[in-house]
């Protein structure tokens, strides 16, 4: 393998441990659920992506051929790691947050973690008034 490549694969994972490390220690030294959800989504998101990158570049420059595997991964974490967050944040909001202390949702609906959807609530409505 080329010196050039090694390189490059190894700045990757150098960089990539040090985002781990940091989302790591951000989740351990950070106060509340709130701000340690941070730390984990973003650094180690970066860090895990960087691996797989590093993987990608070792592959193609030691067999010839290029891999989709990593890239499918780092694009499914890229997905699913702000879809947890958010609900690992509405998990907290519900019960630690009171609804009057949040900002006004400037729908007819409100705050989905406080109500529900309105397909849901009128379906609900409708089989109540069927079942009275």
């Amino acid at each position: 393998m080329h010196i050039a490549l090694e390189i490059a694969v190894c700045v990757f994972l150098v960089i990539s441990g040090v985002f781990g490390l940091v989302g790591s220690f951000g989740l351990i030294k950070l106060h509340d659920t709130m701000q340690r959800l941070h730390a984990p989504t973003k650094a180690t998101t970066l860090g895990v992506g960087g691996v797989l990158i590093a993987s990608m570049i070792y592959h193609w420059a030691s067999t010839g051929q290029v891999t989709f595997h990593e890239l499918l991964i780092t694009l499914f974490l890229f997905l699913t790691a702000p879809v947890s967050a958010n609900f690992i944040a509405k998990t907290y909001l519900a019960p630690n947050v009171d609804e009057d202390a949040l900002p006004d949702a400037q729908t007819e609906h409100g705050w989905a973690i406080y109500n529900d959807p309105p397909l849901i609530a009128e379906a609900l409505d409708s089989e109540n008034e069927k079942g009275a």
